[in-house]
């Protein structure tokens, strides 16, 4: 209970939550689900109900306490919809309570399938196809979302939302030349061609709505008892723009027919998933989005996240992140460089 403490002081937080009319007496059973250098999750029990809080990690980040309350933002809009999401309670963006905004959200119950997978699921091919579906029918759920009946009107900046993307990222990959002894990604002739595609055959408009921003499947809680998505978690990237956003990253992360993955995923007893092909065209049948240009989406997704997992790469360089870690990003990095390429090719 000390080392809880020293990330969320309990007394302070069961005084604000009188103030809030959320129950009386001492907190109890308080547990971590994460915590320290990441967002803290704190699972902890008062007056006969449960709740799960969110905050920073204790070395508050420079936007942490804003993508907190963005957050909160959005998990309280989607209250009462048919996404599914960790219920809202309430939020807190004094932080003078506990040194950082913060939420409350109710548990969900499931697991995590890079934690591997529970017997029932295991066992069952059917489920664990089902489970790619749902997550589809999740994303297309959201995407479904009216953002500004819900309130969400100004949560994005909608006006050339596609056309930033990339030069956005190459922005991003050019900062990582500061880092002494970075090799760069890959070869720049395959960089290049990847931007300039981009580029040349970015969709000319879309239909604004709700994405989530990160919504791989290790974002995905499932349901214990059948091949439903309990959840979609971890909303610090949400925002409005092109919801096919988040297909597009479905499509980069996802494990190729024969196998090959861009991303090394735990809980390998996940083996009878549905093909990229087939997940799109499931998010046709629940969607009326035009997926005419969805190779554009996945070579994007491919791009960005290279991008990204190389910054760990280009740290490393430069004496500044661990090796292992490092080269395990580094070569996911290359392999999401050559799918989308692959991409390029096909379309």
């Amino acid at each position: 209970m000390n080392a809880i403490n020293e990330l969320v002081d309990l007394n302070a937080l069961a005084g604000w939550m009188d103030t809030q009319q959320l129950g009386n007496g001492d907190i109890s059973n308080a547990r971590l689900l994460t915590g320290g250098t990441q967002n803290i999750l704190l699972q902890f029990d008062r007056a006969g109900r449960s709740y799960v809080l969110r905050r920073p990690p204790t070395h508050v980040r420079k936007y942490s306490n804003e993508t907190m309350q963005r957050e909160a933002a959005v998990l309280s809009a989607l209250s009462g919809s048919n996404v599914p999401h960790p219920g809202f309670i309430a939020s807190c963006d004094d932080t003078e309570v506990l040194g950082a905004s913060f939420y409350l959200m109710e548990p969900v119950t499931g697991f995590n399938m890079l934690n591997g997978l529970p017997e029932l699921h295991k066992s069952s091919k059917d489920i664990q196809f089902r489970m790619g579906l749902s997550h589809i029918e999740a994303l297309t759920a959201l995407g479904a979302v009216d953002y500004q009946a819900v309130g969400l009107a100004d949560f994005g900046k909608i006006d050339g939302y596609l056309t930033r993307q990339a030069p956005r990222w190459l922005a991003q990959l050019e900062r990582y030349t500061t880092y002494e002894k970075w090799p760069g990604l890959g070869e720049a002739k395959s960089i290049d061609t990847i931007a300039r595609w981009l580029d040349d055959n970015c969709p000319a408009s879309f239909e604004p709505g709700v994405l989530h921003g990160d919504a791989h499947v290790g974002n995905v809680m499932f349901k214990l008892d059948s091949g439903e998505v309990a959840a979609l978690v971890d909303w610090e990237l949400a925002t409005i723009g092109d919801p096919l956003i988040d297909l597009g990253w479905i499509i980069a992360t996802w494990p190729d027919a024969d196998g090959t993955q861009t991303l090394l995923l735990e809980g390998s007893e996940w083996g009878a998933y549905p093909t990229i092909e087939q997940l799109i065209r499931h998010y046709g049948e629940h969607s009326s989005r035009d997926l005419s240009n969805i190779s554009w989406y996945g070579v994007l997704g491919c791009f960005k996240l290279a991008i990204i997992l190389e910054g760990t790469y280009a740290r490393y360089c430069a004496g500044k992140a661990p090796e292992d870690v490092a080269l395990t990003l580094h070569a996911s990095a290359i392999k999401l460089i050559e799918r989308a390429l692959q991409l390029i090719k096909k379309a």
